[in-house]
């Protein structure tokens, strides 16, 4: 009975029974065990204590001062932003002599969603947001998980120097959600500073795979994604007195709805593209036709030249639907594309995926190391490897229920994803294979 037990108790953290595993596999798998209280409280204060992105002071410094407790050099405030404000991003670095430099990645900023899964750990973190609107807070993109997992890792590679050689460099990366972190740090000289790595690692927490399994594939991942911020302006008038007036909120209505098009009937079937209107703003007060509405879209494609070509028939769009509302010449739409709030193909090394399959595999067991396909969702993990100049892998961790996930595929309901207020990763077990398989593929690449 307790044999049984304990063996359940094993898979279900997502490591193999001891029997199958080597020596070195099944030590630092009962290590990773013996963290886990630990690192629960860990995951715990970080999900109640939130922040948004540009805005990780409290969060970067209890990463910060948790790995200089384990030894490491820590740096904190890396990253400079295109405005020239200061970012807070957290750099660690453990030496130990010669060999190579791994990079290791974790991203620390929550979104703008206030949580509703009635969780006893929940947040109820309040903030305002670049539109000035009182919001709830939530990590509601696992980033808490993907800290705790850095944490984990770090104090396993800490304690196992005599496994591995050449320089860990940790980071704690923030403003993932609005992808510009990354291009942050490497704008506060990052590589420059603290050494170009050779490898890079990420994770990411992901509902559609089982707790106690990861998923990684060679090649691109995620797509680009391009932020658009779209203007319809016209001229305000009473709310009785429409035909003095060009509505801008009917002419944002119709373009959002014009916008649903250009992908469906513009775009090759064959190239993979998302067109998003995220947030709509305009007016000020229900009797008054007002000025100008606000709209901020978000782009997601494989192809640079799809890219472009979508990002041509947005001015077009809003354009033309300003012409039919006959709006005057100098009050026509303006399209802004950002030049900050933007992302690559995400692509892992395929060569490096292989490798780290196989540390991964010889770990957790080959059946809890699934093969994924590539998403529509965006990254900026990608904008460390310089174009491709330096090989990175980033993978999916199972963060669901085995048997919630197993009931969803039968009922054909998914489970809340990222970004839901419902999303709340089986954290125990998550964390655990988390820490490692990061852990397991780090000392391949440093042996």
């Amino acid at each position: 009975m307790h044999v049984r037990f304990y063996a359940c108790v094993v898979m279900t953290l997502g490591v193999l029974p001891l029997a199958a595993q080597s020596p070195a596999a099944a030590d630092l798998a009962a290590s990773v065990r013996g963290q886990l209280p630990a690192l629960t409280e860990t995951y715990k204060h970080l999900h109640r204590t939130p922040e948004l992105s540009h805005h990780e002071e409290k969060t970067s410094a209890f990463v910060a001062a948790e790995l200089r407790k384990l030894g490491y050099s820590v740096t904190e405030r890396v990253g400079r932003y295109e405005d020239g404000s200061q970012a807070y991003g957290v750099v660690a670095v453990l030496e130990n002599g010669a060999g190579p430099r791994l990079l290791v990645r974790a991203d620390m900023d929550a979104l703008p969603v206030e949580e509703k899964t009635g969780l006893d750990y929940a947040s109820t973190v309040r903030a305002v947001n670049p539109q000035g609107q009182d919001v709830g807070v939530m990590h509601a993109c696992g980033h808490d998980i993907h800290m705790t997992v850095l944490l984990g890792t770090a104090r396993e590679l800490a304690a196992r120097k005599a496994a591995w050689h050449g320089t860990v460099v940790l980071i704690g990366q923030p403003s993932e959600e609005t992808i510009d972190g990354a291009r942050a740090m490497l704008a506060d000289r990052l590589y420059e500073r603290f050494g170009r790595p050779d490898f890079i690692l990420a994770e990411h927490d992901n509902s559609g795979y089982a707790a106690g399994s990861i998923a990684l594939k060679g090649g691109p991942l995620n797509a680009s994604s391009t932020s658009i911020d779209v203007t319809m302006r016209g001229v305000g008038a009473h709310g009785s007195q429409p035909q003095r007036s060009k509505d801008p909120i009917v002419m944002a209505a119709e373009f959002v709805l014009l916008a649903q098009t250009i992908v469906a009937r513009q775009v090759d079937p064959q190239q993979p593209a998302v067109l998003t209107v995220g947030t709509i703003h305009g007016g000020q007060k229900r009797n008054i036709i007002s000025e100008e509405v606000t709209m901020a879209l978000t782009l997601r494609t494989y192809s640079d030249k799809v890219r472009d070509q979508i990002i041509e028939a947005v001015r077009r769009t809003a354009e033309g639907v300003a012409v039919a509302y006959n709006v005057p010449q100098d009050r026509m739409p303006v399209v802004t594309v950002s030049k900050t709030e933007i992302a690559p193909v995400n692509s892992n090394d395929p060569a490096l995926a292989e490798r780290v399959r196989a540390a991964a595999a010889a770990q957790l067991g080959a059946d809890h190391v699934e093969t994924t396909e590539a998403s529509m969702g965006s990254e900026d993990v990608g904008v460390f490897q310089l174009g491709g100049k330096i090989p990175g892998v980033m993978f999916w961790l199972g963060a669901a229920n085995p048997e919630k996930l197993t009931h969803a595929k039968e009922m054909g309901v998914p489970l809340p994803a990222m970004h839901s207020p419902l999303f709340a990763p089986e954290y125990a077990p998550t964390i655990n294979t988390g820490v490692t398989a990061m852990t397991a593929m780090a000392l391949d690449l440093l042996k």
